[in-house]
């Protein structure tokens, strides 16, 4: 599994604390920006990450902004992209075993380290439940 991981300013200093703990598991990572808390623009860098999972660099992703709402939109943009807002442990288990969301999003302003490595441990490690949820899942994309 490779990891891509995303954030503006606001989420910069979270993702550097979920680089650590993807290291201490021994789990590869690329990091499509930022590479700072200089202001920057938020759908810049979920659009690069949301590339990085078409064209196979990354199998899922990490994405973090202030509310994480911005980012999550921007992914969301993307026809094969789930992303999901998560903020606690449960929410994280969730959204894999029932949406098999493939980006997890975190609040960067409203998050503190502990949770965010509950919330990690649980998206990385629930499965996709499939059956039922599969169906609702084939609905979510748009045909234009």
């Amino acid at each position: 599994m490779k990891i891509g991981l995303a954030s503006d300013h606001a989420g910069y200093e979270l993702k550097q604390y979920v680089k650590s703990y993807l290291e201490a598991k021994g789990i590869t990572y690329y990091d499509y920006g930022t590479d700072s808390e200089a202001s920057c623009d938020y759908p810049d860098y979920a659009h690069a990450l949301a590339n990085g999972m078409k064209n196979g660099e990354v199998n899922i992703g990490i994405a973090i902004c202030g509310s994480g709402e911005g980012i999550s939109m921007a992914l969301n943009k993307h026809q094969h992209i789930r992303a999901a807002l998560v903020w606690m442990p449960e929410i994280a288990q969730m959204t894999r075993r029932h949406n098999d969301a493939n980006v997890l999003v975190m609040p960067g302003r409203y998050i503190s380290k502990e949770d965010a490595s509950a919330v990690l441990d649980e998206f990385l490690n629930t499965d996709f439940e499939g059956g039922r949820h599969l169906m609702r899942i084939n609905k979510i994309p748009v045909n234009q």
